[in-house]
């Protein structure tokens, strides 16, 4: 059992450092990380335990800016969610990309799924920034990119998702410095 057991430490510490190195080449600090999981954990249940029925409601936090995507049945739904977001601590700002209307099935999904990982492969092959500086997030075809970048990383960023096959459109939802 110990022979068996000791071949998986150096995958846990190879995964450890990993992890490690994508934590401190992040260009948000540790806190900020830490927030942006707390925010989507928070609204996340806040959302389920105040919304029920038709609902797909996916958030995601970068550097406190909060972005919804998904599907609601009605503006009213599409208002209050939003203004959940803004009331939750920390949050910077909001962008409100909820669609009124049916509930994405599993093969919509399931494409949107693959085409996160076409996009972050295009963005690995051109090696113009670094991956982890850019959150790729893929709703209905639709790729929404956050992230904080130099304003050249962005454009980049942008048009390599624009022109990966299975994407309709490109919302870039970026923070940008000079640095």
């Amino acid at each position: 059992l110990v022979a068996l057991l000791s071949g998986c430490i150096p995958l846990m510490v190879a995964g450890g450092v990993a992890a490690g190195a994508a934590v401190a080449t992040d260009r948000r600090t540790t806190g900020s990380q830490v927030d942006d999981e707390l925010i989507e954990d928070k609204l996340s249940f806040n959302v389920r335990e105040r919304f029920k029925g038709d609902f797909h409601v996916n958030i995601t936090s970068y550097n406190g800016i909060v972005l919804l995507t998904g599907e609601v049945p009605a503006e009213a739904a599409r208002a209050d969610i939003a203004e959940l977001a803004r009331s939750t601590s920390k949050v910077r700002s909001v962008q409100n990309e909820l669609v009124i209307g049916p509930v994405t099935d599993l093969g919509s999904r399931s494409n949107d799924t693959l085409i996160t990982s076409k996009v972050k492969t295009r963005f690995v092959e051109a090696n113009k920034f670094q991956i982890n500086h850019v959150k790729v997030v893929t709703e209905r075809g639709v790729v929404f990119l956050m992230g904080v970048v130099r304003r050249g990383e962005g454009e980049a960023a942008a048009e390599l998702a624009s022109t990966t096959s299975g994407v309709q459109r490109v919302v870039k939802v970026f923070e940008y410095f000079v640095g």
